[in-house]
Parts: C-alpha cells; sequence; structure tokens
C-alpha cells in the first residue's frame, strides 16, 4: 500500500468537489477500500473521510416506503424493524452478508459500490492481465479456475461476477438511489461488463450515492433472500434469489412476482422472464420450477461454473415456494 493523503469532509459539497482530484477517493466504513488497496487493485492519491457528515445515517420508514441513508450501517439495517415488517428480503440479505463485525462497520453506500471477488482482479502481481485493473490487458479468468465467475451478463473481456447481496434485494423492488442531481434506479445504476468491464456503475465524477428509497408493496412484504454458499458464514453467494410475491383474492394465484439472482451476473441481475411467465398463474410447484429455468436464458459457461446454470433455477424456484408456503 502506498502512502495516500487524508482529509476530513466538511459538507456534502466540499465532499463531491474532492472526489474530482485525480486519485481522490471517498472513505465511509472502510471495508472495500482498505482491502483493494492492502492488495494493491486501488492505490489512492487521496482519501476524503465523509462517515461523520450528518444526516446520511437515517433510516425512515413510513407509509410511503423506506429511505435509508449512504451512511447507514449494514447491521442498522438489518436489524431494523420497519424494514423487516415491509421488506424482509433488504434484511435477510444483509444479514447473510459478510460477518457480524463487517455489518457493524460497512455502510449501504459502500456495500453496494463493494468490487467483485474475483482472485484474478485482486492479484495484480501474478495476473497483470485484467480488464477491469487495466483496460485491453486480457482477462486472466478465462482460461483459468471459474468456478465462482458469472455464467450472466459476460463477455470476452470479463467473467467476473457481482459479490453483493442487498443489491440483489434492492434490483428486486425496484429501489432507486438518491444521487444528489438525479435519481437513479438500482437496476439501471449497475453495468453489465460488455466491452468495458472498468465501468462498473453509472457514477460520474463529482457524484455520490446519498441514499436508497424504496416504495411499499404487497410483494415486499411477502419476500425473502435465499443464499446458497459453500459454507454457512462469511462467504459470497454461489447462487442467490431475491423474490417477492402478492397473489390475488383467491390466494393461490400470481398477481405480482419479483425475481433477482445474485451469485452468477456481473451486475444484480433482475429475472423479467420468470416474472412474465408466472404472473396469472397458480402457484404450482412444477409451473414453478418450469418458469425457473428461464433465469438461465443466454447464460454462458466457463468449464467450472457450469453447475451454476443448473443450481441457479433450482434456488429460484426453492425461493418462491418458500415465500409462497408451499415449501
Amino acid at each position: 500500500m502506498r502512502d495516500f493523503s487524508y482529509s476530513r469532509a466538511g459538507s456534502l459539497d466540499e465532499a463531491r468537489q474532492a472526489t474530482l482530484a485525480p486519485g481522490a477517493l471517498l472513505l465511509a466504513g472502510g471495508t472495500t477500500l482498505l482491502d483493494l488497496a492492502k492488495c494493491g487493485v486501488t492505490e489512492p492519491e487521496t482519501v476524503i473521510d465523509i462517515s461523520h457528515l450528518p444526516g446520511l445515517d437515517a433510516i425512515t420508514v413510513d407509509e410511503e416506503g423506506i429511505t435509508i441513508g449512504a451512511l447507514a450501517r449494514m447491521s442498522a439495517v438489518a436489524d431494523h424493524p420497519g424494514v423487516k415488517a415491509a421488506l424482509p428480503a433488504v434484511t435477510e440479505s444483509l444479514s447473510l452478508a459478510a460477518s457480524a463485525q463487517l455489518r457493524n462497520m460497512a455502510t449501504i453506500g459502500g456495500n453496494l459500490l463493494q468490487r467483485t471477488r474475483c482472485t484474478y482482479f485482486r492479484d495484480p502481481a501474478t495476473f497483470p492481465a485484467c480488464n477491469k485493473r487495466n483496460p485491453g490487458s486480457g482477462c486472466s479468468a478465462i482460461g483459468g479456475v471459474t468456478r465462482n465467475h458469472a455464467v450472466l451478463g459476460t463477455s470476452e473481456q470479463c467473467i467476473a461476477s457481482y459479490p453483493g447481496d442487498m443489491a440483489i434485494a434492492l434490483v428486486a423492488f425496484d429501489a432507486v438511489l438518491d444521487l444528489g442531481t438525479r435519481q437513479v434506479p438500482v437496476e439501471d445504476f449497475f453495468l453489465s461488463y460488455a466491452d468495458a468491464p472498468e465501468k462498473e456503475t453509472v457514477l460520474q465524477p463529482g457524484e455520490m450515492i446519498l441514499g436508497v428509497k424504496l416504495r411499499n408493496t404487497a410483494a415486499g412484504m411477502r419476500s425473502t433472500y435465499l443464499k446458497v454458499r459453500d459454507r454457512q458464514s462469511y462467504e459470497f453467494a454461489a447462487a442467490s434469489a431475491a423474490v417477492g410475491l402478492e397473489f390475488d383474492e383467491d390466494g393461490k394465484t400470481i398477481k405480482d412476482i419479483r425475481v433477482a439472482l445474485g451469485g452468477v451476473a456481473s451486475k444484480p441481475w433482475r429475472a423479467r422472464a420468470v416474472e412474465h411467465a408466472l404472473v396469472g398463474k397458480v402457484l404450482e410447484a412444477e409451473t414453478v420450477a418450469y418458469a425457473a429455468r428461464l433465469a438461465m436464458d443466454g447464460a454462458v459457461s466457463y468449464s467450472d461454473n457450469l453447475y451454476k446454470i443448473e443450481l441457479a433455477p433450482r434456488v429460484v424456484t426453492r425461493a418462491i415456494l418458500t415465500v409462497g408456503g408451499l415449501a
């Protein structure tokens, strides 16, 4: 880790202005920034501390929906009774992420901006070829060990997967990010890699995530987040699903369904084909299992991660049946 300068922003405007300087990065919880700096992926010239800025850690739940400040801690949101009642998929996604110590430190804004856990990306000394770190240098993962890599939203330029949990739930329930000067749906905030894997979000110089907004929905109140991983704690998803259901008056026919996938794509992945296939259908195991396979439309495997194409639909099926009371 190389030397860098440190400053504390006195206001939002000061923080935004400071980020315009070359090599300047924001510091909130620090759990991602310091990690990336230690492994040599990020080499900031200046670190601007925003952790103390007032008003950005508030969590509000009312008849309209949920508003979460960017500096709210993951643990605070996960434990908030109002969020638990209105959108259990969000609190479950946070509770299943990282460790208790990290959840007490990490902020919501930082969680959204965490970067891939791709081994090749995080080891520049051993694997100098990485289009995310050095555009045009190649992708060391292709032809390597790919068990934890993406099968959706990839290209020959990059097959790294998005590592987060909370963003999957936010995408499923149409969350919107407050960037100060504009409001951006979380689904549109993240970019799939295509030919520019170094660009992961639409965040522009001088912009900051100020908060997250979610509307109250019946599907949100009846929701869950299912995460399948190699071990039960402190592990990233092999495949995950955020699911919400709303039934018609008969209590059987699906009126609204939300499905998003994690662990299998280059960004939080909305499975709209699954949703469209199930709206208006009676909730039955066979129907759900058939529709869940549509989640893998367009999937491309690279040897070791072929299992995800089978695993992800099973995770989706189990999550839907669980929240629907059939599992």
